[in-house]
């Protein structure tokens, strides 16, 4: 968990670092690649984040551990 967070931290400040050196740059279509890329990382994480904390668990899913014990 710890680790996660660091993770999206990490993206963060990467991001914050890139707009502002994006116009020293010059617009390098490497650097907006980048940013497009942490970006999406970062949005999939909070939509995947949100759905688990906003949808009910799935009860028709039957994990592997459950078929073990029978």
């Amino acid at each position: 968990m710890v680790l996660k967070a660091s993770f999206q931290l990490a993206f963060l400040a990467i991001e914050i670092i890139l707009t502002f050196y994006d116009d020293i740059l010059e617009n390098s279509l490497f650097v907006k690649f980048l940013l497009f890329l942490i970006t999406a990382i970062l949005i999939a994480m909070g939509v995947t984040k949100l759905a688990n904390n906003v949808l009910p668990p799935d009860k028709d899913f039957v994990s592997a551990e459950d078929e073990a014990g029978d």
